[in-house]
């Protein structure tokens, strides 16, 4: 079987490594358990995370099994990593309900049973009852705190201020690498490249600590090729579960993927084969919206299975390209003016937002374009348009 480093490579995730010959061995003559952390400060994953369960895929589809770490503890602390400011504080019964969301989304992409299946764990189990003068003695003697501040997570932190509350995640993100090694020979922990001095901690301390082998990789993130993260719209994040981000949303946000970006975004979050992304991405014309909708198709078919897959293109073709059936939308019967269907619709947030766009030009009412929120509606049913890419049937009742 191939090297599961290799089928990484190949498509574009592997950002950095340690000790990466005596790595590559091991990967490709040993099942090798490793874990990913997920901090679970929402009630949903998000595109973000879906990258990292589809590198979860590709190691267990070689033999590899998962720990899938939830951070029920660490999330009482905060990751400081990529932020210019403090998380806010979660309360126990909150991230203990995100975990339990977590749980039931990592359920549809990644195998439970078999001979590598995988274990959840979550690491408030040991890190909420550490003493904490035990835990300095026997795992802050492995820090240097001047190595530490060398660190990207940190250092960019230093001119706006960084709690010590947050100084303490390093210790424990690789105190948990430490305890999943312990219980269940962990050897190999995985990341967003934004997690490297993390990851590289844990690794470095079991290496020190228990004289024996550990790993860490990290992933490219997900940006587009302006650099750019990926995974955000003007409402907020493309989250996985549809009562947060419609399927209907959720394609068409990848329907919409600049041309430049679709072959990155195939390799790294579909399991369509190279050979196939390279012809479906060989040409800069028109014939790049084929390989658009095939993204858009493969990933929501995914996260949310192929009959709300075929729902959402048969409505984006309705609305775009006049086949199908255009997605529905019901407002009351009461709504006589364009503000009230544009915010019962949920096209507009508020009335500011709803004034703006209309005023920009950005609305339009069976194909003619509306001058102001106050134009009285159609009688029946009719076509409301936002933009170039939004259009949707409105129903009173």
């Amino acid at each position: 079987m191939e090297n599961v480093m290799d089928a990484l490579r190949a498509r574009g995730f592997v950002k950095q490594t340690v000790f990466e010959d005596e790595l590559y061995e091991k990967l490709g003559s040993e099942s090798v358990p490793f874990y990913i952390g997920f901090d679970p400060t929402a009630d949903s994953l998000h595109v973000g995370h879906f990258m990292q369960l589809i590198a979860m895929k590709h190691m267990q589809q070689h033999g590899h099994r998962p720990i899938i770490l939830i951070g029920g503890g660490t999330a009482m602390v905060g990751d400081p990593s990529g932020r210019t400011d403090m998380r806010s504080m979660m309360t126990k019964e909150t991230i203990q309900y995100h975990v339990e969301c977590f749980k039931k989304q990592m359920a549809r992409f990644i195998e439970f049973e078999g001979e590598n299946g995988a274990i959840i764990v979550n690491n408030a189990d040991w890190l909420l009852d550490l003493n904490y003068v035990d835990f300095l003695r026997d795992i802050g003697a492995y820090f240097s705190v001047n190595k530490m501040l060398t660190a990207e997570c940190y250092r960019s932190r230093m001119e706006k201020g960084l709690t010590f509350l947050e100084f303490n995640y390093m210790l424990m993100q690789a105190y948990d690498f430490l305890v999943l090694n312990r219980k269940f020979g962990c050897l190999l922990q995985l990341g967003g490249d934004d997690q490297w001095s993390n990851i590289l901690a844990g690794a470095d301390l079991i290496r020190r600590k228990e004289h024996k082998a550990a790993f860490a990789m990290t992933f490219t993130l997900l940006t587009t090729s302006e650099g750019k993260k990926m995974g955000k719209t003007q409402k907020g994040a493309v989250w996985l579960d549809e009562n947060k981000t419609t399927p209907y949303e959720f394609y068409q946000y990848w329907r919409n993927t600049a041309d430049d970006d679709v072959e990155k975004c195939l390799k790294l979050l579909t399991f369509v084969s190279l050979p196939e992304i390279a012809e479906l991405c060989a040409h800069r014309d028109e014939r790049m919206n084929v390989a658009k909708e095939r993204l858009a198709y493969e990933l929501t078919a995914m996260v949310h299975g192929k009959e709300k897959a075929d729902k959402a293109q048969s409505e984006a073709h309705a609305a775009f390209g006049g086949e199908g059936e255009m997605p529905v939308k019901e407002i009351p019967a009461s709504t006589t003016e364009l503000l009230g269907a544009l915010i019962a619709t949920g096209l507009c947030k508020s009335n500011g937002e709803a004034r703006r766009l209309v005023e920009q030009g950005g609305v339009a009412v069976n194909g003619e374009r509306a001058t102001s929120v106050n134009m009285p509606l159609p009688a029946g049913e009719f076509t409301l348009f936002k933009g170039k890419k939004v259009r949707i049937k409105v129903v009173r009742v």
